[in-house]
């Protein structure tokens, strides 16, 4: 009645999800999804290895590629980053690189290898995310209804 599949509209709530989140993370949690969207493709190509599923394994492993290629390699900026944005770049183009021949050979260590590598670069993106700006500023002093108020004497 309303598509071909009946999850039509738990896939369509995802992906709002998704985009709303894309549209309010800062550039920090961008390049984390950018980390969790290869690393979900590569475990997806997995999937389809063991299921024989040979088109749907290579569309999960050209969405990992476009994802580091695209998204991760294309955030680099080689002038400010020096030498940790050249090192970046370059193990960004073996992940490639590996996960081409994987495609072509069904090789699942390769596969596991680049997700590993993803999620070893995903942990230190992790471990440096910028603290919230609520959470270092002092907080201000909030009104408390049940908090004893002072009381006036008046003195004679």
């Amino acid at each position: 009645m309303f598509g071909s599949s009946p999850f039509n509209g738990a896939s369509a709530y995802a992906k709002i999800g998704i985009e709303t989140g894309v549209i309010s993370a800062n550039p920090h949690k961008l390049i984390v999804m950018l980390f969790e969207g290869a690393i979900t493709a590569l475990a997806n190509a997995l999937k389809n290895i063991e299921a024989n599923n040979v088109a749907a394994k290579g569309q999960s492993i050209s969405k990992a590629i476009a994802i580091i290629d695209n998204g991760l390699r294309a955030s680099l900026d080689k002038n400010v980053g020096g030498e940790i944005a050249l090192s970046l770049d370059s193990l960004y183009e073996y992940m490639s690189r590996q996960l081409i021949v994987a495609n072509l050979k069904n090789d699942t260590k390769l596969i596991i290898e680049i997700s590993n590598l993803l999620k070893d670069l995903k942990a230190t993106w992790d471990a440096i995310a910028p603290i919230p700006k609520a959470i270092t500023e002092m907080p201000k002093q909030a009104f408390d209804a049940l908090a004893p108020r002072p009381t006036k004497f008046l003195e004679a």
